[in-house]
């Protein structure tokens, strides 16, 4: 910053989270911090050397001297924050930066530092380390969300309420259906989180994808009988060092690993929404049917005091608005011109950084809410009253269907649900009313018609077959 002509340095504060409750304090924000960038960056650079020493390219001494001095802490990180302005990207400050500490150890090992590599081979390596790390910790709490969730389904498969649509009661549901609804989100998502980081790629190009540089330094070391060893051959030991896939080709421009990356995050917040808006509406003063955990401050209002606000739903609800418009960004990066493209590649990093904290942060908090969720069964019972028996008049309609015709059984129906709700009175007793009723059901068989726990359907089949899939998929991943 110029100030009266000098320049002074500019302050450097703490991206902590204050404003991004969803993923602060997480175990997903440690993974991707300044600092754990970093580190991984570095972690880079040390299986760059171990796979050239693989193929004996590199000295042994000089991958211990890289291996100790390759640690975070030995360098100033405000400082190549700073420094990679100057060309766009953190790698061109760190190689000299990380040469230097090596040299100080020992100044033979600092030429294999960085040796034949460019900086998108670093810093895209570097972010699949980062993603397998937070998909890891994903994937373990969608597990624990998965069991609670199959554990509510099974425990409320005959615990009716009212099914809504379009924010009306439409007809009745129970909770285990609802619950096995979110049970299948969650297991989907968690079977495309372990899919793809499974897959995680290592990136090893050169300047412009075609390994030139790396051959270039093998024919230099080994004479030209070994420059393939420094080419296609050196992705295996590469990938293997880092823990990562092989790739087929070096990816620079061919960017399906970020797209897929910005689209599992998506789907794990999206999946994860679902659940906590339903838990929103549900918790509502008005319908109480549902309550988050209780914990000391949580829910709590800085102006009323008797607010018990659904906090932890809303920290998932508001990442899942977030990560689309993150996924947004990463999915047009695949419009990467040329071997290199000029932003695009730049555009990435931060959008895939703030998706994998806050799905990280969705998906903790999950777990807590999945986990001590409390059901109000009377609640639901007393919701279900709220119509006097009009929420299951399309079970009176099939049944009256055959006697009177659809389109007369229909009519009859929407005239006495009217006149129930205008009046006050019971649904079954204007209904009994009816000559067409009155001369066909007994009083107590139209209060069998009207009992909401008597129509929901095939609902305790379909737990079933959920929790089904569930266990099934927990077997085949070894899950207790």
């Amino acid at each position: 910053m110029n100030v009266n002509g000098r320049t002074t340095p500019v302050s450097v504060g703490t991206d902590a989270g204050l404003l991004a409750p969803t993923w602060a304090g997480t175990p997903a924000a440690a993974e991707v911090t300044d600092e754990a960038w970093l580190q991984a960056m570095l972690d880079v650079e040390v299986a760059l050397a171990r796979a050239q020493f693989a193929v004996g390219l590199t000295p042994a001494p000089a991958v211990e001297a890289i291996v100790a001095e390759a640690r975070a802490d030995r360098l100033d990180l405000v400082a190549l924050a700073h420094a990679a302005r100057a060309a766009a990207n953190p790698v061109v400050a760190l190689v000299p930066a990380l040469t230097e500490v090596v040299a100080a150890r020992d100044p033979a090992a600092a030429e294999y530092v960085h040796r034949g590599s460019t900086s998108q081979d670093i810093l895209d390596s570097a972010a699949m380390l980062i993603a397998r790390r937070v998909l890891t910790l994903i994937a373990a709490d969608l597990e624990r969300t998965a069991s609670a969730l199959a554990g509510l389904a099974d425990a409320h498969r005959h615990t009716v309420l009212a099914g809504r649509t379009l924010a009306q009661h439409a007809v009745p549901t129970t909770l285990g259906l609802k619950a096995a609804g979110w049970l299948q989100l969650v297991t989907d998502a968690l079977t495309r989180v372990r899919a793809v980081a499974s897959a995680l790629p290592a990136q090893l190009g050169g300047a412009a994808g075609t390994l030139a540089a790396y051959r270039e330094y093998a024919a230099l070391d080994g004479g030209e009988s070994r420059a393939g060893e420094g080419g296609v051959e050196l992705l295996a030991p590469f990938a293997e060092a880092l823990g990562l896939a092989e790739p087929t080709l070096p990816w620079h421009t061919v960017r399906t690993p970020i797209a897929e990356l910005g689209a599992v995050l998506q789907l794990v917040t999206g999946a994860l929404g679902k659940f906590a808006l339903d838990v929103q509406t549900l918790s509502r003063t008005e319908i109480g049917e549902v309550s988050e955990p209780a914990a000391a401050g949580r829910g709590g209002s800085s102006a009323m005091p008797q607010k018990r606000n659904p906090a932890l739903a809303t920290l998932i609800v508001s990442a899942a608005r977030q990560v689309p418009a993150y996924d947004l960004v990463l999915a047009q990066c695949l419009l990467a011109e040329d071997e290199r493209p000029a932003g695009a590649w730049h555009a990435e990093w931060q959008p895939l950084r703030e998706a994998l904290r806050l799905a990280g942060g969705a998906a903790h908090t999950a777990v807590e809410l999945a986990e001590g969720l409390t059901v109000h069964p009377d609640r639901m019972l007393a919701n279900l009253q709220l119509t006097g028996g009009a929420i299951v008049t399309e079970r009176l309609a099939v049944v009256l269907a055959p006697v009177l015709g659809k389109g007369s059984a229909k009519k009859l129906l929407s005239a006495a649900s009217a006149e129930a709700s205008e009046t006050g009175r019971p649904l079954a007793e204007v209904l009994f009313g009816h000559p067409e009723l009155s001369s066909r059901f007994t009083t107590p068989q139209l209060a069998e018609l009207l009992d909401p726990a008597r129509y929901t359907g095939a609902a305790d089949a379909l737990v079933d077959r959920a929790l089904r899939a569930y266990r099934d998929m927990a077997r085949d991943n070894g899950e207790a």
